[in-house]
């Protein structure tokens, strides 16, 4: 018996032909990932999806609104600067790629090497990442926001 109110939010249940590593970070973080490469590496990627967190497996995973509204940013902040659209064009589109780039697994700069991405890693290894699981405690919890100002007043009106 634990004594604490424990709520089980979210889970999900894997099964794979793959190679599944896990990586827990102290009692706070844990990360499944599923590959087609050794266990050894399976794990290390684990432990980067652990520590820098990316949204997607690849560029292939990125929802097209999601990239959309990225691109609307872009756009916004390009036209301010007031250089000629064929250079907006080229400015968006490398942003843009910089942005997937540091949203997907396979575009980051692996942590224990930062000279590669994990894609090269992967790839030199001769396999693939098809995908990732990370929950951290407390994530997706939303607070009650309270407006003190307005509970006072509803106090005095009542």
């Amino acid at each position: 018996k634990v004594g604490e109110n424990i709520q089980v939010r979210r889970f999900e249940i894997v099964e794979s032909d793959q190679t599944i590593a896990s990586y827990l970070h102290g009692a706070r973080i844990g990360v499944l990932v599923e590959s087609s490469v050794d266990t050894e590496i399976t794990r290390d990627i684990a432990m980067h999806v652990a520590a820098v967190n990316p949204q997607f497996v690849d560029e292939a995973a990125v929802p097209a609104e999601f990239v959309e509204k990225e691109k609307g940013i872009l756009i916004a902040q390009a036209q301010d600067s007031g250089k000629p659209a064929e250079i907006i064009e080229k400015m968006i589109q490398g942003r843009l790629n910089k942005f997937l780039a540091e949203v997907t697994l396979k575009g980051q700069p692996f942590v224990k090497d930062p000279d590669q991405t994990v894609g090269q890693l992967v790839s030199k290894a001769g396999g693939s990442v098809s995908r990732f699981i990370r929950y951290e405690v407390g994530e997706g919890i939303e607070k009650k926001v309270e407006d003190f100002a307005a509970e006072v007043a509803a106090q005095l009106d009542s």
